[in-house]
């Protein structure tokens, strides 16, 4: 099928998204489905191979006796793990001009290696794959002879796939084309935006505020004018958010930092409000003490008499 084609970076045999996508390969389902769905993780629409028994349920490319004649040593295929049986064939050519075919499936744990046939386990993580086989070398390594071309590519059940490609060498995410990416580029970029805003937000807390001698000398605008008693709303959902239960002053000072503007000295109401009441009992026996040192001298009547009789002879 591609022989006779000129084959260099990146040669897709299969895409999801495409207007056929499965143009080129034949289908065999038994107890079972292949379907085209929405993938909510991706955004995107992938092909879904659903079946109770791994082995009657597959696709496989090309149609009828065709071979693929790809020359390319890397295979990649996008898939997502459904924590189920998976399985997929690769048949390749060597320099001997012998047929030899990889199995790799997910519920085998050794590696066996026959002549015509390789059996090998793999791993796949929960949501989406990327699954990287360099045929060039797994044919070096199992049957000692070198890679000529790909005859044919055999997906089994059960996965969902976005894109099937060969590859002259393993491209990074920066040098692949978009399509060809593992997510959209759009949830990538949302994916980075969000722990950078949360970074932000954490150096504007901690951080003071720090600002040039021109923007000191600018006044404040009317909108950021906030009463301390009375915080808004806006403030009161960032603070719950991060489990912190601010004080008055405090959601005043995040405001302020929030906005950008500068923040004039505060008083620490609660640090004024707060007073050592006084042991019990104490008023009482000081006042008792007082009145104990206040002892009023007592003068007796003839002695005023005295005194009275004094100051008539005078």
């Amino acid at each position: 099928m591609f022989k006779n084609t000129y084959q260099s970076g990146l040669l897709s045999i299969f895409y999801s998204c495409g207007s056929n996508p499965l143009a080129i390969w034949d289908m065999e389902v038994q107890n079972g489905h292949i379907k085209r769905l929405t993938d909510n993780e991706v955004n995107s629409i992938v092909l879904e191979i659903v079946s109770s028994n791994v082995a009657t349920t597959f696709i496989s490319c090309p149609k009828r006796n065709q071979v693929l004649g790809i020359r390319l040593p890397f295979l990649v295929m996008i898939v997502k793990n459904l924590k189920r049986y998976f399985s997929f064939e690769i048949t390749i050519l060597d320099d001997k001009n012998m047929r030899r075919r990889f199995r790799i499936s997910n519920f085998q744990s050794t590696t066996k290696i026959k002549p015509f046939c390789t059996t090998m386990p793999i791993g796949l993580s929960s949501g989406w794959n990327q699954i990287q086989f360099n045929l060039a070398d797994f044919t070096r390594r199992a049957y000692g002879t070198q890679f000529i071309e790909t005859l044919r590519v055999q997906v089994h059940a059960n996965a969902r796939l976005r894109r099937i490609y060969f590859s002259e060498r393993l491209y990074t995410d920066e040098e692949l084309p978009q399509d060809y990416k593992l997510y959209l580029p759009l949830e990538r970029k949302l994916r980075k935006t969000k722990p950078e805003k949360k970074d932000n937000v954490k150096a504007v807390k901690s951080a003071p505020l720090q600002q040039s001698a021109e923007e000191k000398a600018e006044p404040p605008p009317e909108q950021v004018a906030v009463s301390v008693h009375e915080p808004p709303k806006e403030l009161e959902s960032k603070v719950s958010a991060a489990t912190v239960t601010p004080t008055i002053t405090e959601a005043g000072d995040e405001k302020a930092e929030v906005e950008g503007v500068p923040v004039g000295p505060t008083l620490d109401y609660a640090q004024e409000a707060t007073f050592e009441p006084a042991p019990e009992g104490t008023d009482e026996v000081e006042f008792k003490e007082e009145l104990q040192d206040f002892e009023p001298q007592a003068t007796s009547e003839p002695e005023v008499q005295a005194e009275v009789e004094e100051e008539g002879e005078e």
